[in-house]
């Protein structure tokens, strides 16, 4: 026995290291990982009981909107809801809350905005849809994961994504247009305008001011046949001086883009929840300079994804006012 102890004592040693390190540790396979995710910032109890609730804030606003060299009439609904989103796949998690699936794993909670822009031109609608995924003071994540744009008019329609990945944004889009038909490319990272909207809600005084780079909005883009790309940009805090948005104590919050002729300008309210009370975006349509415009007429606070009958029409005409 002792002669096998002696023959084996290195091995002994070193399997006796081997335990010690895992119980202290202090492997290589035990380190935390460098890519742990970072816990996120707690939110203020104000911010949790708004937007925690289990409900979605809805905005109707009456809409003027610049397409062809004129202003036309239509609506817009503005939506803000919290929810899990995967950060692998960059979708919802549709798993329940608590469980211990890879889907709840890689999910961290975002404020997502839903844009609807309908209008009419001549005889013909239009249909603007755009999502906006951002997650909530998540250190670990401080990019908008997604954005997507739908476009439906009667001469066709269009579809743009927006993904961060690698770094920088991956930009695929599918169209009825031929110099848009079939688009993927990659974009440098950047701000994306379209999720100043969730910006403003998380932390207005946060908002990037000066000479910054914006990637324009989706919806924008597909307005006017745009490829996306960051632009330089000058944006600007102020207090509202204006009489054409409802409410008091408001700041507007501007983006010029010299070098594509655009303005855009979001109004909104200065105490929280900081509701978007409008905004007016101005650009070249043909051989005008026109200025689309959306004033806030009516919100309500409701689940909406359990309201989907016949019956619940009242809740669509209480918005709708």
């Amino acid at each position: 026995m002792k002669q096998t102890i002696t023959k084996n004592f290195l091995l002994l040693v070193l399997a006796l290291a081997i335990v010690f390190a895992f119980a202290m540790r202090a492997t290589i396979f035990q380190q935390p990982a460098a890519q742990t995710a970072k816990p996120a910032e707690k939110p203020s109890p104000d911010f949790a009981a708004y937007w925690f609730a289990g409900k979605a804030e809805l905005n109707h606003y009456k809409l003027q909107q610049a397409q062809y060299g004129v202003l036309n009439p239509g609506e817009a609904v503005l939506i803000f809801v919290t929810e899990d989103f995967r950060t692998d796949t960059q979708v919802k998690s549709e798993s329940e809350p608590g469980s211990r699936t890879t889907s709840r794993a890689n999910a961290v909670p975002v404020l997502k905005t839903n844009i609807s822009r309908t209008f009419v031109t001549g005889i013909y609608d239009y249909s603007l849809f755009t999502s906006v995924f951002t997650p909530i003071n998540n250190p670990s994540f401080p990019n908008t994961l997604k954005v997507s744009t739908s476009a439906q008019e009667w001469c066709g329609h269009s579809y743009l994504q927006v993904n961060y990945q690698n770094s920088g944004y991956r930009v695929v889009g599918k169209s009825y247009f031929e110099k848009e038909v079939n688009e993927d490319y990659v974009v440098e990272k950047a701000i994306l305008e379209d999720e100043l909207w969730n910006r403003i809600r998380i932390n207005p005084d946060k908002l990037p001011t000066g000479d910054i780079r914006l990637i324009p909005g989706t919806a924008s883009a597909r307005l006017r046949h745009k490829t996306l790309e960051p632009l330089a940009a000058t944006a600007k805090l102020d207090d509202y001086e204006g009489v054409l948005f409802p409410g008091k104590f408001l700041k507007s919050y501007t983006v010029q883009y010299p070098t594509d002729d655009r303005t855009l300008m979001i109004v909104f309210e200065r105490a929280f929840p900081h509701r978007i009370v409008g905004w007016e975006e101005t650009y070249p349509s043909k051989d005008a300079l026109l200025t689309s415009r959306a004033v806030l007429t009516k919100t309500i606070q409701n689940d909406y994804w359990n309201h989907n009958q016949p019956a619940d029409s009242t809740l669509r005409a209480e918005l709708m006012k």
